[in-house]
């Protein structure tokens, strides 16, 4: 579980990686790496949606525990 947890994390940062580039420079890697539109692209967004997805678990699992609560009172 904690490699899947590490490997949607990596893509997660990736795509807002990526969206950062779009939105200051209007360039997007993946496109420009795999090519716009291709299929490869449109994996690797559809890895990176579903990485976002998956993280919603820990997110919640770490609200439930009050680890995020215990964060803010340091």
């Amino acid at each position: 579980m904690k490699f899947i947890n590490i490997l949607t994390l990596i893509l997660v940062i990736v795509g807002g990686l990526n969206w950062g580039l779009v939105g200051l420079l209007g360039f997007d890697l993946v496109a420009a790496i795999f090519g716009a539109g291709s299929m490869l692209s449109r994996l690797v967004y559809i890895l990176v949606g579903l990485s976002a997805a998956w993280q919603i678990v820990p997110l919640f699992a770490a609200m439930s525990s009050g680890e995020l609560a215990a964060e803010r009172h340091r």
